[in-house]
């Protein structure tokens, strides 16, 4: 049997050459109205030259008129012929009256010519213009989503650099820091982040480069061989128009009808193809395809391409692959009926192209298109599910197997609530995180993929209850630093205001109302002394004068010793060492001070110069504390300093609520205020933009236009700290604004 030729198609043989072809298929339809122009300019001599034919018939048939008795009888008959004609006459009216016929032939071909071919050719060229810019605008869809997905591989990429930046920075401070065994913490805990994102980069690399190979192979090719058939349709109405016109004119003249037959099999010849071979063998080019995208390492963390398979990053990737997989099975069910679909409306356009069906297939046609986009769309999403399963399969095999993973559900919680893996708070005024319907596991949207897949199970309340404060203390163990095996020393609670509770506290109980690993709101700095040695009185926005605050102590139970630290002085320290001890305890309140509890002998590193401070080593650790918390030990006095102790002010203490909703606070030994150290940051004041209502005891009622002292920024709960009137409590985020 004789091999049946293929006509190319532009997706096959142009590739990624859209807009030269979309401008070709253009111009196509522009040329409609070059011929329709034609056909009306045809219409207008058709029609002048039925008016003349006619004006030419009236103007003889009155000349006969005029003649016809002279011509028929002569000028003088004996009789009167009456109606009748000679034969001569008889012809000449054929004559005449077949010139009228003509003429009316030539009218009807003109109107004709506007209403049969003129109309119909500007109706369906514009109708073919509307599709074409579909065309267009779909292929700028395309290209835009291509570019959107180029895009968010850069941002993944830049993710990566950024994390790979911070490990470095938590390598350098690890070397450098005082406490060791914290910073190593932070280094492991951001290389495990670092690793995590590295993963998703390499999964965007492979879903972005699918992507590509769908845009470049499939979707464009379709979308290329659709606009040759727009084309190929214009040529077929085309055709039919110009056969229309050719039969119209046949009809009226009949004696050329050789000619006419003859423009109709040149019209024959004219195969809707033909066209597209001329343009397809004077565009072809050397097409190459853009290149896969690789790995590229951060230019601050050197790495392979590898995936990172430790057992942290397992759970990150047992928690992808679980949400791919459950996702593929759907998507593929979705993608199948969608092709379906879209393969039954093109059998429908087959039908009305061969006649047997009667609808408008532009229409047709746009169906086809809005169907695509709901195939892309859902492609897209089984394409990167796919890829993200077959990517984790190979690196990590199938981690699901076996895997028990939690019922999570989106959740908005109400009250402070912690995140089970990582301790912190979860709060805020949408779904901020996600809770196990079964044994209740809460953690933040950030940690859903970290979490591990150990559910134990549908629990009961009091098993749920039970299972929290393991989790809580799981989690807590991992916000301490831990030991330094090379250092032997004790593991040491870091005191800070992330695990104490002090004078500015937002209001809630430490043991019920406040995540303990929650951030706290910062000391608020004082302000300069005056010339006078004493300090100005700060006003908040109602203007009231307040008092300023000092940070209170820290529990002192939180601190193991170390050896040669403790109060009884049962280490030894040089003889040429300055010692002191803490009249009050003091917490620090900004980057380079101590924390130091009450009574703690501590060892005096530099003096006073001036500025109130004094640097000191208590246990491990070095940093400043107030002169004026100390008092140095008789035995060997320090030099002479300039501590203005003639000028310092009385004792300020804070008045912010550190109790709602507990006992009244035992009265606690307060240090004497204390002049800021130089380069201390200044009070931050923020003004409310709407009003609000608090809806517990923690938070602060506002006013619009009402001013408040910021003492902590949103963390990224939706929540910040102010102070008003001495206490700090927390208000919604987006309802203030810096000022």
């Amino acid at each position: 049997m004789a091999s049946v030729e293929v006509a190319p198609t532009f997706g096959a043989e142009l590739k990624d050459g859209f807009k030269p072809a979309n401008a070709w298929v253009a111009s196509g339809i522009a040329w409609l109205e070059d011929i329709q122009s034609f056909y009306r300019e045809r219409s207008v001599i058709e029609k002048e030259y039925s008016a003349k034919l006619s004006a030419l018939a009236k103007k003889y048939f009155e000349k006969k008129a005029r003649k016809s008795a002279s011509l028929s009888v002569g000028d003088t008959p004996t009789m009167t012929p009456g109606s009748l004609e000679s034969a001569s006459l008889t012809t000449w009216t054929t004559q005449l009256t077949t010139l009228e016929g003509r003429a009316d032939e030539h009218e009807r071909y003109g109107n004709d010519l506007i209403n049969k071919v003129a109309e119909p050719l500007k109706h369906v060229g514009l109708r073919f213009e509307e599709l074409r810019k579909r065309h267009s605008d779909y292929a700028e869809k395309l290209e835009k989503e291509r570019d959107t997905s180029y895009s968010d591989l850069r941002k993944v990429k830049a993710k990566y650099d950024a994390v790979c930046q911070e490990v470095e920075s938590k390598r350098k401070k690890a070397e450098s820091s005082f406490d060791k065994a914290k910073s190593q913490s932070a280094f492991q805990q951001q290389t495990h982040e670092m690793n995590n994102v590295k993963n998703t980069y390499l999964i965007a690399i492979n879903v972005t480069n699918k992507q590509k190979e769908k845009y470049y192979h499939e979707y464009v090719p379709e979308l290329m061989d659709s606009l040759q058939d727009l084309s190929e349709f214009r040529t077929i109405k085309l055709n039919g128009l110009w056969s229309l016109a050719a039969q119209l004119e046949a009809g009226m003249l009949q004696q050329s009808s050789s000619l006419v037959d003859r423009c109709t099999q040149e019209i024959g010849r004219n195969l809707p193809h033909l066209d597209s071979m001329m343009y397809i063998r004077h565009n072809m080019g050397g097409w190459q395809e853009p290149p896969d995208k690789v790995f590229e390492p951060s230019p601050v963390w050197h790495d392979d391409d590898s995936m990172v398979v430790d057992e942290t990053a397992k759970i990150y990737l047992r928690n992808v692959l679980n949400k791919s997989k459950g996702q593929l099975g759907e998507l593929r069910r979705e993608v199948d009926k969608k092709r379906r679909e879209v393969e039954a409306v093109q059998r429908v356009k087959q039908r009305i192209r061969d006649g047997t069906e009667k609808k408008d297939e532009v229409a047709v046609v746009s169906q086809i298109f809005a169907i695509q986009e709901d195939l892309h769309q859902v492609e897209r999403q089984r394409l990167t599910a796919e890829v993200e399963t077959s990517t984790i399969t190979a690196a990590v095999g199938d981690v699901t197997l076996g895997a028990k993973n939690h019922n999570f559900k989106s959740q908005t919680f109400k009250i402070p609530t912690n995140c089970d893996l990582c301790g912190e708070r979860i709060w805020g005024l949408s779904a901020k995180g996600f809770d196990c319907r079964d044994c209740g596991y809460t953690c933040h949207s950030k940690c859903e993929m970290k979490v591990p897949a150990e559910c134990p199970g549908e629990q009961t309340k009091e098993e749920r209850k039970k299972l929290k404060q393991e989790r809580q203390a799981a989690a807590n163990s991992l916000l301490k630093p831990s030991a330094n095996s090379q250092d032997h020393v004790a593991e040491l609670p870091a005191l800070s205001r992330e695990n104490t509770m002090n004078s500015l506290s937002s209001g809630y109980a430490a043991s019920a109302q406040r995540s303990i690993s929650g951030p706290m709101s910062p000391a608020e700095e004082a302000p300069p002394l005056e010339p006078s040695g004493t300090r100005p009185t700060s006003t908040i926005a109602s203007g009231a004068p307040r008092k300023n605050r000092v940070v209170a102590p820290p529990p002192s139970t939180y601190i193991s010793e170390l050896p040669g630290s403790t109060p009884n002085g049962s280490g030894t320290t040089s003889a040429t060492e300055q010692r002191a001890k803490m009249l009050y305890a003091f917490e620090a309140g900004g980057d380079g001070e101590l924390s130091v509890p009450e009574g703690q002998e501590v060892i005096v590193l530099e003096p006073d110069n001036g500025s109130g401070w004094i640097k000191v080593r208590g246990g491990y650790k070095e940093g400043l504390v107030p002169t004026a918390y100390l008092e140095l030990s008789p035995l060997a006095p320090l030099a002479p300093q300039n501590t203005g102790h003639s000028t310092r002010p009385a004792s300020t203490y804070s008045n912010s609520g550190s109790s709602i909703g507990t006992a009244a606070p035992s009265v606690k030994k307060r240090g004497p205020a204390v002049a800021p150290r130089r380069g201390a940051k200044k009070l931050k004041y923020v003004e409310a933009l709407y009003e609000y209502t608090a809806q517990s005891e923690a938070e602060h009622s506002m006013a619009e236009g009402e001013r408040f002292v910021l003492i902590k920024e949103d963390p990224g709960d939706g929540w910040a700290e102010v102070e008003k009137g001495g206490v700090t409590k927390s208000v919604p985020a987006s309802y203030i604004q810096m000022v």
